[in-house]
């Protein structure tokens, strides 16, 4: 009884993680958003970093959902 609620318990905690990619996506997308209006002609120089922090606040999202799946069925 008490593993299955520390299943649950783990599983909740590393959730957490994906709220902190969503987050991050919005903070992210807005400070470029807020870049490229005051100063557009640098713009696409600096849109290969904002692919890059995509990609990586995505991967946190990705990887808290991993282990939350390992702790409920590992």
């Amino acid at each position: 009884m008490e593993a299955e609620a520390a299943k649950y318990i783990a599983a909740g905690i590393a959730c957490l993680g994906m709220g902190g990619a969503a987050l991050g996506l919005g903070n992210i997308f807005g400070n470029f958003l807020a870049g490229a209006l005051r100063n557009p002609s640098a713009a696409d120089g600096q849109f290969g970093r904002l692919v890059f922090g995509f990609a990586v606040t995505e991967a946190l999202g990705i990887f808290s959902l991993l282990i939350a799946l390992l702790a409920l069925f590992g």
